[in-house]
């Protein structure tokens, strides 16, 4: 069994996305996580991440900054700090950012998926997605 560790912000690499930024807080490169992947995850304004599924992975998105306009399905709800999604494994969601300036969620996943803890399948430029937000 790995013995636990700790996770320091400054000290993690940011990815830098079209819709903003994300650090692996948990995945198993880092932390040797087996059940849970866990990504800090900096929304741009006016940006998201569009519509896409986890296969096999179940996920919480849980709001720590800002106002996100979240999709679980074809439900909209706009959420804000302290607010939180569950999404069961296959179903599809978005999440974008509903304000002016960065919004912040976690996102938790787990099982861990791949060489990375995490899969997604990108779905946006399929009906009925591509035409939800119109």
């Amino acid at each position: 069994m790995a013995e636990g560790q700790f996770i320091i912000a400054g000290e993690t690499p940011q990815e830098h996305l079209d819709w903003g930024r994300l650090r692996w807080m948990s995945h198993p490169p880092a932390t040797g996580a087996d059940q849970l992947t866990v990504i800090d995850v900096t929304l741009s304004p006016g940006k998201g991440h569009d519509f896409h599924k986890h296969p096999d992975q179940e996920e919480v998105i849980y709001v720590t900054a800002g106002r996100v306009e979240q999709w679980v399905g074809e439900e909209k709800r706009l959420l804000g700090p302290g607010d939180a999604a569950f999404i069961p494994p296959g179903v599809v969601h978005a999440s974008f950012n509903a304000g002016d300036e960065d919004a912040r969620v976690v996102a938790i996943l787990g099982p861990c998926i791949g060489v990375n803890g995490y899969v997604s399948v990108e779905v946006a430029g399929e009906a009925p997605w591509k035409d939800l937000r119109i």
